[in-house]
């Protein structure tokens, strides 16, 4: 670990747009659905025109779910996302209930932390606890690298790999997913979800060098932790950034966006058939930057405006999203509205429908149900857009 923290591999230099990787292309015919077709959100993702506009929803296995919580309220979670069979379960209860367009398996973004020698626990009513936080360069230096996730998180294989194969039966995606550096540096150091995101910040501020020595270590262990997902089976990766809301677009610029973009075009290097999602919780202010990305599509949050975003990121990158988590809550019809609202804004092409971060806990479930069915027949709703001046669908609600 001596030579993390003298890393200079990021140097603290805030993030420079670069020579684009190479976006996601055809793959192999063993990421092939049975019909002989990838499925639709793989296509739509790759950048292929495509029937409809896929849907899926972060948090979709969650605590909305009645089935979810007969296993919420009896296991805690490490046992619920670190057993093979119940974890299956609960990324398979959406797939049966709603019938989304892809599966993403139950697991947490801090997941691989132990397997670096940072253990965490989940409290009830608390979140992710980490009793001994990393602060110091003395910590850096106990971290362990993770070098061989099919030893300490063998786990991941067995769920993903069983995963893959109900994806391919249903003909949809299976989603892997990891949080970026700078979100788990800033759990790891915090030792706690805080609002402020104090501590962090006061190393940011005080020990800059220090933050970059421990952004450079996680960079190079989620390289690995999502290619060993990938090679599970997962035919798509997504980049939570879920504090990215902590920082200014300066901050952003320099320690979040250079990490996640070497986790990128690392993954686009060595596994140019995956697509790859970036999602920033708060990205609203870094569009700009975000357009440079080598992710092949940005998730959006409900805070920007659909069309202002695809304006700003421009045509060669797909979105994702963005209809605001609590509209779930409304009638119907408001739903129908939000949603019809997003699919037209985002277009019919390069959009994959989403909620804006994560579903809320006490959404009703006939609220999902309908937010996929929406998407289900979003190609009619795309079909009876007005048309504008220059033949082309008007991408706005009517």
């Amino acid at each position: 670990m001596q030579q993390v923290a003298t890393s200079q591999r990021c140097s603290g230099r805030p993030f420079k747009p670069s020579k684009a990787a190479p976006r996601a292309r055809a793959c192999s015919v063993t990421c092939r659905a049975a019909g002989g077709q990838d499925p639709l959100l793989l296509r739509v993702a790759r950048g292929e025109d495509a029937e409809r506009t896929p849907v899926w929803l972060m948090r979709q296995a969650g605590r909305y779910m009645a089935a979810f919580r007969e296993y919420s309220d009896k296991y805690p979670f490490r046992m619920r996302s670190e057993t093979p069979e119940i974890a299956i379960e609960l990324s398979m209860q959406p797939l049966r209930a709603f019938r989304p367009d892809g599966i993403i398996f139950f697991s947490d973004i801090l997941t691989p932390l132990p397997g670096m020698g940072i253990e965490f626990d989940m409290v009830k009513g608390k979140g992710p606890v980490i009793s001994h936080p990393v602060r110091s360069p003395e910590h850096l230096t106990r971290l362990v690298p993770l070098s061989d996730p099919s030893s300490r998180l063998p786990f991941i294989q067995t769920i993903l790999s069983t995963l893959r194969k109900e994806a391919d039966s249903a003909g949809v995606t299976l989603l892997g997913f990891i949080g970026t550096p700078w979100t788990l540096a800033a759990y790891a150091m915090e030792g706690k979800a805080d609002k402020d995101c104090k501590e962090t910040k006061k190393i940011m501020f005080h020990n800059p060098g220090l933050l970059h020595a421990f952004l450079d270590f996680l960079t190079e262990q989620l390289i690995i932790y999502a290619g060993y997902q990938i090679e599970s089976g997962a035919q798509v990766i997504q980049l939570f950034d879920s504090w990215a809301h902590h920082l200014s677009p300066a901050q952003f610029a320099e320690f979040s966006m250079p990490y996640a973009e070497r986790i990128t075009r690392a993954l686009k290097a060595k596994y140019p058939h995956v697509p790859v999602i970036f999602h920033a919780n708060g990205g609203t202010g870094k569009l700009e930057l975000m357009r440079f990305t080598a992710a092949d599509v940005v998730g959006l949050d409900w805070a920007v405006d659909m069309k202002d975003a695809r304006a700003t990121l421009g045509q060669s990158i797909k979105v994702q999203g963005n209809v605001d988590p609590m509209a779930l809550f409304g009638p119907e019809e408001h739903i129908r509205t939000e949603v019809e609202r997003c699919l037209r804004a985002a277009g019919p092409r390069g959009h994959i429908l989403n909620v804006g971060h994560g579903v809320v806990q006490g959404t009703p479930e006939s609220s999902v149900a309908l937010f996929c069915e929406l998407a289900r027949q979003s190609g009619q709703i795309h079909a009876n857009a007005p048309i504008v001046a220059n033949g082309l669908r008007e991408p706005v609600l009517a």
